[in-house]
């Protein structure tokens, strides 16, 4: 299981009881998990989704391609709109490339997305990769909150 975007590391902690102790998960975040995570079956490391390598980084710490692909990722919000949506757009773009690389054919993907026109484009083609996908909102979202989460099953070959 990949965790993009694992920062503060709660995912992280759900995913490695899920996968149990012969299964493993890897988290790559821009800011280190702090305290780190205990436990054999759990690595997270400091890395930027956009830089050259980091698939291979992931992919050679899982040991090959996850069957679940988890995305929490956000960037960090200037309160300037335009510049907000354009760093949530290549944030997205980032991800939209790595699934491919990163995800079994078959595998899972869960990504959250904020809405916007930009957003919007970017989860119609994701959605093209998987034999389902639908739009998931949290119960526990805060109220007025533009965020929700893109479920996609079965990743086509």
């Amino acid at each position: 299981m990949i965790d993009l975007g694992c920062w503060p590391g709660g995912w992280l902690q759900v995913a490695a009881a899920a996968v149990g102790p012969k299964g493993r998960v890897v988290g790559v975040d821009k800011a280190p998990i702090d305290p780190p995570l205990d436990g054999s079956n759990v690595l997270a490391f400091v890395a930027d989704l956009e830089e050259p390598g980091v698939s291979e980084r992931i992919l050679e710490a899982l040991g090959g391609p996850a069957d679940v692909l988890l995305s929490d990722a956000a960037p960090k919000l200037t309160g300037v709109r335009i510049t907000d949506r354009a760093n949530e757009e290549r944030l997205l773009e980032a991800i939209e490339a790595l699934v491919p690389l990163l995800l079994a054919p078959g595998g899972d993907l869960l990504l959250k997305i904020m809405e916007g026109p930009e957003a919007q484009a970017i989860d119609k083609r994701i959605r093209t990769q998987f034999t389902k996908a639908k739009t998931v909102k949290p119960k526990a979202s805060r109220k007025g909150t533009t965020e929700r989460y893109l479920l996609a099953r079965a990743r086509k070959p």
